[in-house]
């Protein structure tokens, strides 16, 4: 907040067991109140009191309208529908002057069905109107980060089979698993966000507005390993037809699975609650890094192009476990801060 500071005002005394505070002028104004609008006082659990005036913000529509013509670029349009339902809002019109062309529609289309709760409410030969019929209090965050965590175990499990088996199809898979990460972590943003202008939806969802921070930290970062694992899945189909030594297959499975064994590890010091937990990722980060470097001299003596995919591989696995370290760090600050309050 711009200019933030605190203000002291004095608890004043009205009639025999009423105490009253007043509150900043500028702020009225900025809130657009006036005489007799009712307010909402949520207590906090470290003691303070939340004064808002979104009493029935969860209730409240917040419309986007998304201007398009023929010009417009779909990839734009497809990050300002995505930024649209991050934000929150809870309906999405997109709008062209002439009648939307048939990459607009398909474009929608995806949006659609790469985000959880969107669904078209009314369609026109000039425009689409989307309404969101998901409530953000139904999916709780723990939920959400156990299901990104089960997706990211089956994409590094089933892309060192696709090696190992030298099928193709399954590293492909591996690649289109990827949009499920990117769904759910959508989701946790939307969420974080609505939470953002309403923390009384916290309070519905039995959670702190720390804990909501803190896992959109973690979704995000899981995102990112989800990335490298696609990444893995690119340079795994280079080397599918090539003669590789069973040594070096047998350490890239050993290594990789030491890496997201310490992303599974930092998760689960989230869902614990356990700072000691969180904290010994670190040390198994140093010891994931000398294994990576054993390995990486191990791959220099395959051929050029093998070598090379073998060193992407290798790289992003290390990427895997500093990404595992970011979420240790995430936890043991949230929980922390909880303590202190």
């Amino acid at each position: 907040m711009e200019n933030e500071h605190i203000e002291i005002r004095t608890l004043q005394m009205t009639g025999k067991s009423s105490y009253i505070i007043t509150l900043p002028k500028e702020w009225i104004k900025s809130s657009k109140l006036k005489k007799n609008d009712k307010m909402g006082i949520i207590p906090q659990s470290d003691g303070s009191l939340l004064v808002t005036p979104r009493i029935y913000s969860e209730k409240t529509q917040r419309e986007k309208q998304i201007d398009v013509n023929d010009r417009t670029d779909q990839t734009y349009l497809f990050r300002q529908l995505i930024g649209a339902y991050i934000s929150g809002y809870n309906s999405i019109k997109i709008k062209s002057p002439t009648r939307l062309s048939v990459s607009i529609r398909k474009n929608v289309k995806q949006f659609i069905q790469t985000t959880v709760g969107q669904v078209v409410m009314e369609e026109t030969d000039n425009s689409i109107t989307l309404k969101d019929l998901l409530n953000p209090g139904e999916m709780p965050f723990y939920n959400t980060i156990k299901r990104m965590k089960i997706v990211v175990e089956s994409m590094h499990k089933d892309v060192i089979q696709s090696l190992e088996k030298k099928d193709k199809m399954l590293s492909e898979d591996v690649i289109l698993r990827d949009n499920d990460i990117d769904r759910l972590h959508w989701l946790i943003a939307r969420q974080y966000n609505i939470i953002l202008r309403n923390p009384n939806l916290a309070k519905k969802m039995k959670i702190t507005v720390g804990m909501a921070s803190t896992s959109f930290l973690i979704s995000r970062t899981i995102e990112r390993i989800g990335d490298h694992i696609v990444k893995i899945a690119y340079n795994v189909i280079k080397l599918i037809d090539e003669d590789i030594d069973k040594r070096v297959i047998d350490n890239l499975r050993s290594t990789s699975i030491i890496a997201v064994d310490i992303f599974s590890r930092s998760i689960a010091s989230f869902f614990k609650g356990d700072t000691k937990a969180a904290n010994d990722i670190f040390e198994s980060v140093k010891k994931l890094e000398q294994q990576c470097s054993n390995f990486t001299k191990l791959t220099l003596q395959q051929r050029g192009e093998t070598a090379v995919s073998f060193g992407y591989i290798v790289e992003s696995i290390r990427r895997i476990g500093e990404y595992a370290e970011d979420i240790s760090e995430h936890v043991i600050n949230y929980l922390i801060n909880e303590e202190g309050k």
